[in-house]
């Protein structure tokens, strides 16, 4: 059989394929992006970036009612946006097997908090998975996809950045292909009026209790046996930190954290002096481990914050001093635009303005920083627009706030946002970064894009077409390149109370043709630092006059045009 070498999430995309998952729908968020990448890469499947990640779900449940197995992804943010239709979709069930990958982030590595979601099986009553490498992430996907059919439910395959960037060898199948009945109309199962909810939730009841039935006696639930005198329950990446940690200990080492396997637990534990729970973030298995009489130690001792490594593990249960910061010694890197970003041409407009500034997720995030200091808040996808227009109805003073939102972000959960600004005669001024990609995760297409993700031409939505839509009379598209123009028009705008909405567009700098870089001429420059309030990586200080790294520099003038002194100039081949 074939080997390769495959990231958690590269395998979880083959494992899909194997599967003969027919359609894969996901919104990007890492660190779970690369699956749908890699799954729209395989033939005979249907790929999609969905506009959001309950969109995303929603689309899988039709599909696998349909009588096609199929898998959506998304940050574990993502699926609060879902778990509307999560929880619905464990009453329903499925025809075909459907997978939803929920890939978190424990250490906060690209997202606004740490949560866990094994706790979404526990609460929306559907089966976790767990895999601890990219060998079984494949397996995982493929087993998920097997559990979901015979227990009618979707399953959640749970994984953490670790899991999801980490690579190992993978051993690879030929794919399967699944074919089940077509769609079948049966209300009593698919429509959830009141009188058939109560049926599917008795369903649900009695699914879950074969389902426990079945987590203790699944293979991928399993005993290691090693001394007696140590016992440790361990999931995920933190069973690989714990295997190396503590080499002879026994474990139980758990592939399906939920339904918890209670029979099999009690039965670990009972000849250990001692037990363990190595686990990540929270005390999701401690907690129904616990529940089962076992006295179990884990975050008593272990951290509630952060990753877990083997060095933490180590301290934590030999009760040492808990360090985490990393083991070696990297140069620090201050978070920044990329060079020639065109985001920061905007941000250079609210510099030293007196405004409250609501804030939203994505690369221009990074403008909450020095120089630009553009982002009072930010809480999640598409609440700057909601809490802006919060601010402006509670605020007594007559303060002007403005909200910032990415493009994708606005398609993702802002049109909402918009509509309900325009409907309660919101007085704020929301300004869209249109730079036509979803940039924080790696140039993803989006609705205004105008392409899919399987490479396709479709129609371009356009967010000032959106704006007039919903009635707001003022709607400007500028080109953050002209620093210039711009500070005249935005200084009229912040004139007028009322509802305006902003596009800013221009392409993403990493994506834009790189024009040659410009040079700093020394004996014209004055050293008024007027260049640096752009914000850009590639302009310094140095010896009392600006200079610039020509190695960086994209060549987006706006600097030249902001240079009073005209010390600034292209670099002509």
């Amino acid at each position: 059989m074939a080997k390769t070498l495959f990231s958690g999430d590269e395998a979880i995309a083959r494992g899909a394929w194997e599967a003969g998952v027919k359609v894969g729908a996901a919104y990007p968020g890492t660190p779970s992006t690369q699956i749908l990448e890699n799954l729209a890469k395989y033939p005979g499947v249907y790929c999609e970036w969905s506009t959001n990640e309950k969109v995303a779900l929603e689309v899988a449940l039709g599909a696998a009612l349909s009588g096609s197995r199929a898998i959506c992804a998304m940050k574990h943010v993502g699926l609060n946006v879902a778990a509307d239709a999560l929880f619905s979709a464990a009453y329903i069930g499925v025809r075909a097997g459907m997978v939803i990958v929920s890939a978190d982030d424990p250490g906060l590595h690209s997202s606004q908090n740490e949560q866990d979601n094994r706790f979404y099986g526990l609460i929306a009553k559907i089966p976790v998975l767990c895999p601890s490498d990219s060998q079984e992430a494949k397996e995982f996907t493929k087993l998920a996809f097997e559990i979901s059919e015979t227990f009618d439910i979707p399953v959640i395959l749970r994984i953490t950045t670790r899991i999801a960037h980490s690579k190992g060898i993978v051993i690879l199948d030929e794919r399967q292909e699944y074919a089940r009945d077509t769609y079948t109309k049966d209300i009593t199962k698919t429509n959830l009026l009141p009188q058939f909810a109560k049926g599917r939730h008795y369903s649900l009841e009695e699914r879950l209790k074969r389902l426990k039935e079945y987590s203790n006696t699944i293979s991928i639930n399993k005993i290691i046996a090693g001394k007696k005198s140590l016992g440790i329950i361990a999931d995920g990446v933190a069973y690989q930190y714990a295997r190396e940690v503590f080499p002879r200990a026994s474990f139980l080492k758990l592939g399906m954290v939920y339904p918890f396997p209670d029979k099999l637990a009690i039965e670990f534990a009972q000849d250990k002096k001692k037990i363990y729970v190595v686990e990540e973030t929270d005390p999701f298995l401690e907690i129904l481990a616990r529940a089962c009489g076992i006295k179990a130690i884990g975050k008593e001792v272990l951290p509630l914050v952060d990753e877990l490594n083997p060095r933490i593990v180590r301290n934590a249960f030999l009760r040492r001093k808990i360090n985490i910061e990393p083991e070696t010694e990297l140069p620090p890197r201050p978070p920044a635009l990329c060079p020639g970003c065109p985001h920061s041409g905007l941000f250079y407009l609210l510099q030293k303005k007196d405004l409250i500034i609501s804030g939203d997720i994505g690369c221009y995030t990074l403008g909450t920083y020095p120089p630009h200091n553009a982002m009072d808040s930010c809480v999640c996808m598409g609440a700057s627009i909601t809490l802006a227009h919060g601010i402006n109805k509670a605020l007594k003073e007559q303060k002007k706030v403005v909200s910032i939102i990415g493009d994708s972000t606005f398609f993702h959960m802002g049109v909402p946002g918009l509509i309900n600004a325009a409907y309660n005669k919101s007085k704020q001024i929301i300004i869209i970064l249109d730079n036509q990609t979803t940039g924080m995760t790696g140039h993803q297409d989006h609705p205004g894009t105008g392409k899919t993700l399987m490479g396709e031409e479709t129609l371009s939505l356009k967010p000032e077409d959106f704006a007039k839509a919903c009635g707001v009379k003022e709607v400007y598209v500028i080109d953050p390149y002209e620093v210039k123009e711009n500070r005249t028009l935005f200084s009229e705008i912040l004139k007028k109370d009322k509802l305006i909405v902003i596009v800013s567009r221009r392409a993403c700098a990493l994506l834009a043709p790189r024009k040659p870089p410009h040079q700093v001429l020394v004996d014209k420059c004055t050293g008024c630092k007027m260049c640096l309030r752009i914000g850009c990586p590639a302009l310094m200080f140095s010896e009392n006059h600006a200079v610039i790294n020509k190695n960086l520099c994209v060549g987006c003038e706006m600097c030249l045009k902001l240079c009073p002194s005209e010390a600034i100039i292209k670099i002509e081949h």
